[in-house]
Protein backbone atom coordinates (compact mmCIF):
# COMPACT_ATOMS: atom_id res chain seq x y z
CA UNK A 1 0.00 0.00 0.00
CA UNK A 2 1.03 3.31 -0.87
CA UNK A 3 0.03 6.29 1.07
CA UNK A 4 0.19 10.06 0.37
CA UNK A 5 -0.22 13.14 1.38
CA UNK A 6 -1.74 15.89 -1.29
CA UNK A 7 -3.21 19.27 -1.85
CA UNK A 8 -6.41 19.25 -3.48
CA UNK A 9 -8.84 22.69 -3.46
CA UNK A 10 -6.17 24.37 -1.04
CA UNK A 11 -6.12 21.82 1.51
CA UNK A 12 -3.69 18.93 2.63
CA UNK A 13 -5.63 15.56 2.77
CA UNK A 14 -4.34 11.84 3.20
CA UNK A 15 -4.93 10.09 -0.36
CA UNK A 16 -3.97 6.14 -1.42
CA UNK A 17 -2.08 6.10 -4.69
CA UNK A 18 -3.34 2.93 -6.77
CA UNK A 19 -1.93 3.21 -10.89
CA UNK A 20 -0.63 6.48 -10.72
CA UNK A 21 -3.85 8.11 -9.15
CA UNK A 22 -4.51 9.48 -5.52
CA UNK A 23 -7.87 8.61 -4.39
CA UNK A 24 -8.67 10.39 -0.97
CA UNK A 25 -9.10 8.30 1.85
CA UNK A 26 -11.16 10.38 3.99
CA UNK A 27 -13.89 10.85 1.17
CA UNK A 28 -14.19 7.55 0.77
CA UNK A 29 -14.48 6.11 4.19
CA UNK A 30 -14.85 9.36 6.66
CA UNK A 31 -13.68 6.82 9.43
CA UNK A 32 -10.15 7.30 8.03
CA UNK A 33 -8.24 10.56 9.21
CA UNK A 34 -7.46 13.31 6.87
CA UNK A 35 -3.84 13.76 8.03
CA UNK A 36 -1.07 11.63 8.62
CA UNK A 37 -0.24 12.22 11.54
CA UNK A 38 -4.19 11.29 13.27
CA UNK A 39 -3.64 8.02 10.69
CA UNK A 40 -0.35 7.22 12.59
CA UNK A 41 -1.46 7.38 15.82
CA UNK A 42 -3.56 4.63 14.77
CA UNK A 43 -1.93 3.14 12.27
CA UNK A 44 -3.84 -0.97 13.16
CA UNK A 45 -6.99 0.03 12.63
CA UNK A 46 -6.54 3.38 9.48
CA UNK A 47 -4.30 1.45 7.52
CA UNK A 48 -6.95 -1.97 7.87
CA UNK A 49 -9.51 0.88 6.72
CA UNK A 50 -7.20 1.92 4.33
CA UNK A 51 -6.54 -1.73 2.75
CA UNK A 52 -10.54 -1.90 2.24
CA UNK A 53 -10.44 1.03 0.52
CA UNK A 54 -7.43 0.24 -1.80
CA UNK A 55 -9.49 -3.45 -2.38
CA UNK A 56 -12.14 -1.78 -3.39
CA UNK A 57 -10.65 0.51 -5.69
CA UNK A 58 -8.71 -2.09 -7.37
CA UNK A 59 -12.48 -3.65 -7.63
CA UNK A 60 -12.88 -0.26 -9.98
CA UNK A 61 -15.18 1.41 -7.51
CA UNK A 62 -13.99 5.03 -6.59
CA UNK A 63 -13.10 6.21 -10.10
CA UNK A 64 -15.01 9.44 -9.93
CA UNK A 65 -12.93 10.61 -6.81
CA UNK A 66 -9.36 9.85 -8.39
CA UNK A 67 -6.59 12.28 -9.32
CA UNK A 68 -3.95 12.00 -11.52
CA UNK A 69 -0.53 11.82 -9.27
CA UNK A 70 2.08 14.66 -10.13
CA UNK A 71 4.38 16.46 -8.01
CA UNK A 72 3.16 19.85 -7.96
CA UNK A 73 0.40 18.05 -6.07
CA UNK A 74 2.32 15.95 -3.66
CA UNK A 75 3.32 17.01 -0.33
CA UNK A 76 5.88 15.48 2.42
CA UNK A 77 4.30 11.84 2.97
CA UNK A 78 4.30 12.61 6.84
CA UNK A 79 4.52 16.20 6.38
CA UNK A 80 4.91 17.34 10.61
CA UNK A 81 6.95 14.44 11.85
CA UNK A 82 6.74 14.13 15.49
CA UNK A 83 10.35 14.04 15.35
CA UNK A 84 13.30 13.50 12.62
CA UNK A 85 16.51 11.30 13.38
CA UNK A 86 19.01 9.97 10.70
CA UNK A 87 21.01 7.54 10.91
CA UNK A 88 25.09 6.00 9.64
CA UNK A 89 23.90 2.75 8.76
CA UNK A 90 26.64 2.34 5.15
CA UNK A 91 29.47 0.98 6.44
CA UNK A 92 30.85 1.91 2.78
CA UNK A 93 29.69 6.02 2.72
CA UNK A 94 31.87 6.07 6.44
CA UNK A 95 34.99 4.10 5.46
CA UNK A 96 35.41 6.54 2.16
CA UNK A 97 34.58 9.45 4.02
CA UNK A 98 37.28 8.87 6.17
CA UNK A 99 39.68 7.46 3.44
CA UNK A 100 39.19 10.59 1.75
CA UNK A 101 40.13 12.89 4.75
CA UNK A 102 43.27 10.89 4.90
CA UNK A 103 42.26 9.31 8.51
CA UNK A 104 41.40 5.44 9.32
CA UNK A 105 37.82 3.85 9.85
CA UNK A 106 36.94 4.30 13.22
CA UNK A 107 36.15 0.86 14.93
CA UNK A 108 33.63 2.13 16.60
CA UNK A 109 31.22 1.93 13.88
CA UNK A 110 30.96 -1.42 13.71
CA UNK A 111 29.93 -2.25 17.53
CA UNK A 112 26.67 0.15 17.93
CA UNK A 113 24.28 1.99 15.27
CA UNK A 114 24.29 6.10 15.79
CA UNK A 115 21.80 8.56 14.87
CA UNK A 116 21.01 12.82 15.17
CA UNK A 117 18.24 14.23 15.72
CA UNK A 118 17.29 17.04 12.83
CA UNK A 119 14.94 19.55 12.05
CA UNK A 120 11.19 18.12 11.91
CA UNK A 121 10.02 21.63 11.41
CA UNK A 122 12.03 21.53 7.76
CA UNK A 123 10.56 18.76 6.44
CA UNK A 124 9.74 18.87 2.52
CA UNK A 125 8.39 16.65 -0.11
CA UNK A 126 8.40 17.10 -4.10
CA UNK A 127 9.50 20.41 -5.33
CA UNK A 128 11.35 23.24 -4.79
CA UNK A 129 14.25 23.61 -1.84
CA UNK A 130 14.54 27.05 -0.83
CA UNK A 131 18.07 28.03 -0.23
CA UNK A 132 19.76 30.73 1.29
CA UNK A 133 23.53 32.26 0.51
CA UNK A 134 25.23 30.24 3.20
CA UNK A 135 23.69 27.21 2.00
CA UNK A 136 25.56 27.75 -1.30
CA UNK A 137 28.74 27.58 0.39
CA UNK A 138 29.17 23.50 -0.47
CA UNK A 139 25.36 22.73 -0.83
CA UNK A 140 25.22 18.61 -0.97
CA UNK A 141 22.25 16.09 -1.41
CA UNK A 142 22.43 12.72 0.78
CA UNK A 143 20.87 9.86 -0.74
CA UNK A 144 18.79 7.58 1.87
CA UNK A 145 16.34 5.72 2.69
CA UNK A 146 13.78 6.28 5.67
CA UNK A 147 11.15 4.58 7.83
CA UNK A 148 8.01 6.12 9.46
CA UNK A 149 7.33 4.64 12.97
CA UNK A 150 3.72 3.39 13.58
CA UNK A 151 3.66 2.71 16.95
CA UNK A 152 4.93 3.84 20.27
CA UNK A 153 7.19 2.14 22.06
CA UNK A 154 10.06 1.79 24.94
CA UNK A 155 12.83 0.12 25.14
CA UNK A 156 12.53 -2.02 21.92
CA UNK A 157 14.85 -5.15 20.86
CA UNK A 158 16.07 -5.15 17.53
CA UNK A 159 13.74 -8.55 17.31
CA UNK A 160 10.64 -6.94 17.82
CA UNK A 161 11.60 -3.55 16.13
CA UNK A 162 10.61 -4.07 12.21
CA UNK A 163 7.13 -4.15 13.54
CA UNK A 164 7.09 -0.55 14.93
CA UNK A 165 7.54 0.51 11.02
CA UNK A 166 4.90 1.62 9.50
CA UNK A 167 6.69 2.21 6.04
CA UNK A 168 9.14 3.28 4.08
CA UNK A 169 10.31 6.49 1.87
CA UNK A 170 12.82 7.97 0.19
CA UNK A 171 15.44 10.41 1.59
CA UNK A 172 17.60 13.40 0.89
CA UNK A 173 19.17 14.88 3.43
CA UNK A 174 20.33 18.01 2.34
CA UNK A 175 23.94 19.34 3.59
CA UNK A 176 25.34 22.61 3.79
CA UNK A 177 28.78 21.62 3.99
CA UNK A 178 30.65 24.82 5.09
CA UNK A 179 28.53 25.65 7.46
CA UNK A 180 28.23 21.73 8.77
CA UNK A 181 32.10 21.29 8.65
CA UNK A 182 32.83 24.41 10.54
CA UNK A 183 30.83 24.28 13.95
CA UNK A 184 32.08 20.44 13.97
CA UNK A 185 35.02 21.22 14.54
CA UNK A 186 33.50 22.32 18.07
CA UNK A 187 32.45 18.67 18.58
CA UNK A 188 28.82 19.69 17.68
CA UNK A 189 26.17 19.29 15.56
CA UNK A 190 25.28 18.99 12.61
CA UNK A 191 23.11 21.82 13.08
CA UNK A 192 22.98 25.15 10.76
CA UNK A 193 24.64 22.81 7.84
CA UNK A 194 21.30 20.62 8.01
CA UNK A 195 18.29 22.23 9.77
CA UNK A 196 16.95 24.00 6.39
CA UNK A 197 15.26 21.02 4.86
CA UNK A 198 15.45 17.13 4.78
CA UNK A 199 13.19 15.83 2.14
CA UNK A 200 11.12 12.77 2.53
CA UNK A 201 8.60 10.89 -0.11
CA UNK A 202 7.24 10.51 -2.64
CA UNK A 203 5.44 8.47 -0.53
CA UNK A 204 5.36 5.89 2.65
CA UNK A 205 4.79 2.13 1.57
CA UNK A 206 4.03 -0.25 3.70
CA UNK A 207 6.29 -2.49 4.66
CA UNK A 208 4.42 -5.97 3.08
CA UNK A 209 4.77 -3.90 -0.88
CA UNK A 210 8.34 -4.66 -0.03
CA UNK A 211 8.40 -8.46 0.79
CA UNK A 212 9.67 -9.65 -2.82
CA UNK A 213 13.23 -7.55 -2.05
CA UNK A 214 14.01 -9.22 1.04
CA UNK A 215 17.59 -10.70 1.91
CA UNK A 216 19.02 -11.37 4.81
CA UNK A 217 20.83 -8.61 6.69
CA UNK A 218 24.69 -8.78 7.55
CA UNK A 219 26.17 -11.47 9.71
CA UNK A 220 26.23 -10.28 13.00
CA UNK A 221 23.15 -8.15 12.83
CA UNK A 222 19.21 -8.70 13.31
CA UNK A 223 16.59 -7.31 11.43
CA UNK A 224 14.67 -6.79 8.05
CA UNK A 225 16.58 -6.08 4.76
CA UNK A 226 15.44 -5.19 0.96
CA UNK A 227 17.69 -5.35 -2.27
CA UNK A 228 16.18 -2.28 -3.59
CA UNK A 229 18.24 0.01 -6.08
CA UNK A 230 19.35 3.04 -4.82
CA UNK A 231 20.28 5.81 -7.47
CA UNK A 232 20.80 9.43 -8.08
CA UNK A 233 20.35 12.37 -10.97
CA UNK A 234 21.37 15.59 -10.48
CA UNK A 235 20.47 17.83 -13.90
CA UNK A 236 20.03 13.95 -15.57
CA UNK A 237 23.27 13.23 -14.77
CA UNK A 238 23.52 9.68 -12.79
CA UNK A 239 25.76 10.33 -10.02
CA UNK A 240 25.49 7.52 -7.27
CA UNK A 241 23.74 3.93 -7.13
CA UNK A 242 23.86 1.78 -4.65
CA UNK A 243 21.96 -0.69 -2.47
CA UNK A 244 19.76 -0.77 0.75
CA UNK A 245 21.36 -4.28 0.95
CA UNK A 246 24.22 -2.49 1.41
CA UNK A 247 22.88 -1.36 4.97
CA UNK A 248 25.75 -2.76 7.79
CA UNK A 249 23.05 -1.23 10.74
CA UNK A 250 19.33 -2.53 9.67
CA UNK A 251 16.49 -0.07 11.01
CA UNK A 252 16.00 -2.63 13.49
CA UNK A 253 19.11 -2.21 15.01
CA UNK A 254 18.98 1.94 14.72
CA UNK A 255 15.22 1.77 16.23
CA UNK A 256 16.24 -0.66 19.06
CA UNK A 257 19.04 2.57 20.15
CA UNK A 258 16.65 5.01 19.10
CA UNK A 259 14.32 3.56 21.60
CA UNK A 260 16.79 2.76 24.52
CA UNK A 261 15.43 4.94 27.59
CA UNK A 262 13.11 6.90 25.52
CA UNK A 263 9.58 6.77 23.99
CA UNK A 264 9.11 6.74 20.24
CA UNK A 265 5.68 7.52 18.32
CA UNK A 266 3.54 7.09 15.65
CA UNK A 267 5.38 10.15 13.09
CA UNK A 268 9.04 9.32 13.91
CA UNK A 269 10.86 9.29 10.98
CA UNK A 270 14.23 7.36 10.67
CA UNK A 271 16.79 7.93 8.01
CA UNK A 272 19.05 5.39 6.94
CA UNK A 273 22.40 7.88 6.76
CA UNK A 274 23.74 7.74 3.47
CA UNK A 275 24.60 5.10 0.57
CA UNK A 276 28.08 4.21 -0.57
CA UNK A 277 28.98 7.06 -3.36
CA UNK A 278 25.34 9.07 -2.39
CA UNK A 279 27.08 12.72 -1.82
CA UNK A 280 28.93 15.29 -3.32
CA UNK A 281 30.97 14.96 -0.06
CA UNK A 282 32.25 11.85 -1.13
CA UNK A 283 32.33 11.50 -4.83
CA UNK A 284 34.39 14.49 -4.53
CA UNK A 285 36.87 13.21 -2.16
CA UNK A 286 37.36 10.18 -3.83
CA UNK A 287 38.14 12.59 -7.34
CA UNK A 288 40.81 14.12 -5.64
CA UNK A 289 42.19 11.47 -3.82
CA UNK A 290 42.42 9.80 -7.96
CA UNK A 291 43.26 13.02 -8.95
CA UNK A 292 44.35 16.02 -7.77
CA UNK A 293 42.78 18.17 -10.53
CA UNK A 294 39.39 16.80 -9.63
CA UNK A 295 37.31 19.67 -10.14
CA UNK A 296 34.95 19.68 -6.71
CA UNK A 297 30.86 19.64 -7.50
CA UNK A 298 28.04 21.06 -5.54
CA UNK A 299 24.51 21.83 -6.09
CA UNK A 300 23.81 25.00 -7.72
CA UNK A 301 20.64 27.16 -7.86
CA UNK A 302 18.15 25.71 -10.32
CA UNK A 303 19.72 22.34 -10.48
CA UNK A 304 17.17 19.29 -10.13
CA UNK A 305 18.44 16.34 -7.80
CA UNK A 306 16.03 12.92 -8.51
CA UNK A 307 16.63 10.49 -6.40
CA UNK A 308 14.92 6.75 -6.96
CA UNK A 309 14.90 3.62 -4.46
CA UNK A 310 13.57 0.66 -6.02
CA UNK A 311 9.81 0.06 -4.58
CA UNK A 312 9.61 3.55 -3.17
CA UNK A 313 9.42 6.07 -6.36
CA UNK A 314 11.43 8.62 -7.74
CA UNK A 315 11.39 12.11 -5.45
CA UNK A 316 12.14 14.94 -7.52
CA UNK A 317 13.53 18.58 -6.44
CA UNK A 318 14.71 22.06 -8.19
CA UNK A 319 17.27 23.99 -5.59
CA UNK A 320 15.73 27.91 -5.33
CA UNK A 321 17.77 30.38 -4.37
CA UNK A 322 16.18 32.38 -1.68
CA UNK A 323 15.67 36.38 -2.66
CA UNK A 324 17.33 37.34 0.38
CA UNK A 325 21.33 38.35 1.03
CA UNK A 326 21.45 37.68 5.16
CA UNK A 327 24.62 35.52 5.98
CA UNK A 328 25.28 34.15 9.08
CA UNK A 329 28.94 33.20 7.84
CA UNK A 330 29.43 36.83 7.59
CA UNK A 331 28.63 37.46 11.69
CA UNK A 332 31.61 35.29 12.40
CA UNK A 333 34.13 36.60 14.99
CA UNK A 334 37.79 36.72 13.83
CA UNK A 335 40.69 36.47 16.08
Amino acid sequence: MKLVTYKTNGQAQTGILVNAHIYPLHAINPSIAKNMRDLLNDWDNQSALARTVEAEILDGNHAKLCTICTDDILLAPVPQPTSCRDGYAFRQHVAAARRNRGVAMIPEFDQYPIFYFTNHNAIMGPGIIPCMPDHFQKLDFELEAAVVVGKRGRNVKAEDADQYIAGYMIMNDMSARRLQMEEMLLNLGPAKGKDFSTVIGPWLVTPDELDPYKISCKPGHIGTAYNLSMKCWVNGKLLSEGSMGDMDWTFAEIIERCAYGADIYPGDVIGSGTVGTGCFLELNGTGKLNNPNYPDQWLQANDVVEMEITGLGQLSNTIVKENDDFSILALKKMT
